[in-house]
């Protein structure tokens, strides 16, 4: 087998992943996830390191001197082929964890925190654009905005449509498609002892994500209670397939909301000291991007379920 060829059989789905991750991203994340494997490093050990990494990239970005930013863009690179390494580790070596999963989310809010913050150091004492009033408090609520509101919803979404594609592709042993009742029903089992508090405490926030992606799917879930209804957990091939042909397309969509995409437009906005615009970016391009991909998948689900009911 050729490297292309190894690399493919440690993706989760072809479908989910375009030309760009698959020769930019997950090839490298291979090779460093074959080292990691070669040394015998766990994959959540992975997951830690990447998060480290990603997280000290920010604070190169607090400089306005390009040289230094591209060591914060090196950094973040590098950060990011770990991210892919420790899943592709995990699907190599069968050590997949609930834990490793959590972490993995967690990666790029630990990552993107750190981002927004330095950006607004950096520029809460440059002007605004064609005035001379400083940015002050206003860059770090557009930047709170951008963070929390946009960015936290799009890529929440972009990674919930990605494991609902694979549970229709896949089936439900292949796909991370997880319900936030049946995770908070795990957490208040456990108690705040010495043993269990820390598993107790990941899973309340692992809830919380859940049920955020939740929130934004509302038509999935009832085509999803109408099939489960009719068919049980046995939803025939011919359905999964027309579901699979309708969400095929949208997933060059999700990828543009989670990483690559807004990442090449930070990069350009910190090399030319704009950094501004890369929040505007996420407020305005790429919540455009989620709102379509959303009303897609919505139209998507209401079809099927019209399907069910005849």
């Amino acid at each position: 087998m050729s490297l292309i060829d190894n690399v493919k059989a440690t993706l989760k789905s072809k479908d989910t992943e375009g030309a760009f991750e698959l020769y930019v991203t997950r090839t490298p994340g291979y090779l460093w996830a074959c080292l990691f494997k070669w040394m015998g490093v766990h994959p959540v050990v992975v997951t830690l390191i990447s998060i480290v990494i990603g997280g000290a990239s920010g604070w190169f970005f607090y400089s306005t001197d390009l040289t230094t930013n591209l060591v914060g863009m090196l950094l973040l690179i590098w950060a990011n082929w770990y991210d892919c390494a420790d899943g592709q580790l995990a699907r190599m070596t069968n050590k997949r964890t609930l834990i490793g999963r959590i972490l993995d989310g967690f990666c790029g809010d630990v990552w993107f925190f750190s981002i927004y913050f330095f950006l607004c150091l950096r520029m809460q004492n440059q002007n605004i654009p064609f005035t001379d009033t400083q940015w002050g408090i206003w860059i770090w609520i557009m930047a709170a905005w951008a963070g929390f509101r946009c960015h936290g919803r799009q890529c929440a979404i972009g990674d919930y449509y990605r494991n609902i594609h694979m549970f229709f592709l896949l089936g439900s042993d292949k796909a991370e498609l997880d319900s936030s009742v049946k995770i908070k029903k795990e957490m208040k089992a456990l108690r705040w002892n010495s043993k269990e508090w820390f598993h107790k405490l990941y899973l309340y926030f692992y809830a919380r994500y859940t049920g955020s992606q939740e929130a934004q799917v509302t038509e999935f879930h009832k085509m999803m209670a109408r099939l489960q209804e009719r068919y049980g957990d046995n939803i025939p091939q011919e359905v999964r397939e027309d579901f699979c042909k309708g969400s095929k397309p949208l997933m060059p969509w999700t990828n543009i909301i989670n990483f690559d995409t807004r990442v090449a437009v930070l990069f350009l906005s910190i090399g030319f000291n704009l950094p501004w615009i890369y929040l505007l970016f996420e407020i305005t391009v790429l919540e455009v991007v989620r709102y379509y991909v959303t009303t897609r998948h919505e139209k998507l689900c209401r079809s099927i379920l019209m399907n069910a009911k005849s």
